[in-house]
């Protein structure tokens, strides 16, 4: 049962994000048919007006872009905080349809660094490990074989069991959850988890990601006196001077 590592990949998007952008944003305002709209987009540089409509917060349009990523190497406490984020679409490992024959688990950094408590920690995984396998054991010998068991066996598997999951948002719904998951108050897991997509995005469509982050960052800490207090920390971790 080995330690799980955080593994988050860009598995798709939509291609030429940011020309859809202007494209839908562009025919709000012109008289232009279709075609020759797409046309004129595709023939010009559009990183001034995709950065105009965000300043102007015509965000709307930035809601035709999406991008899909394969996530592994969290826990079941971190995937029940991503689902929350209900503007998006989830396809995770059923624990009811994969049999768990020996789970990877995710260490909290405050356990790892304590000798004892890892100790205990992972004797903790590998009884859980050894109840549910006895417990499988014992409902297959009563007939309930494949999901018939593994559905009720899984109930002693803990939160810190690492799962895979395949996340959807559109481009909007990932700037809502940059601003509050890469905030230093959000959980260290969804927040490690959550850098490496922005990362991702910004690659794939730096215009419309370029000021994507915490909420801090342009701005006064939107957590008011629950703030963390290190605002000029985390602007130099985005890169921001101001």
């Amino acid at each position: 049962m080995p330690e799980a590592a955080l593994n988050v990949v860009l598995l798709r998007h939509t291609p030429d994000p940011e020309e859809v952008v202007a494209m839908a944003a562009k025919l709000c305002y012109s008289p232009a048919n279709v075609e020759d709209l797409k046309e004129k987009i595709e023939a010009k540089d559009q990183t001034a007006f995709v950065e105009k409509l965000a300043t102007i917060g015509h965000l709307s349009p930035i809601e035709h872009v999406s991008f899909t990523f394969g996530i592994e190497g969290i826990s079941r406490a971190c995937s029940h905080q991503l689902v929350r984020h209900r503007l998006a679409s989830y396809s995770q490992q059923s624990q009811r349809y994969v049999r768990e024959e020996s789970f990877d688990y995710v260490i909290p950094p405050s356990i790892r660094e304590d000798a004892d408590a890892r100790r205990e920690f992972e004797q903790f995984m590998a009884d859980a490990q050894a109840k549910y396998t006895a417990i499988l054991k014992r409902l297959e010998a009563r007939g309930l074989t494949g999901e018939a068991g593994n559905q009720d066996a899984r109930y002693l598997l803990p939160n810190a069991a690492e799962t895979k999951i395949v996340v959807s948002m559109n481009a909007r719904e990932l700037l809502h959850f940059f601003r509050v998951r890469c905030c230093n108050r959000a959980q260290w897991e969804i927040r490690a988890m959550a850098e490496k997509m922005l990362a991702l995005v910004k690659a794939a469509a730096p215009v419309i990601f370029a000021k994507s982050g915490p909420g801090c960052l342009y701005a006064a800490c939107p957590e008011g006196k629950m703030t963390c207090g290190k605002i000029e920390e985390v602007r130099k971790k985005f890169g921001v001077n101001k």
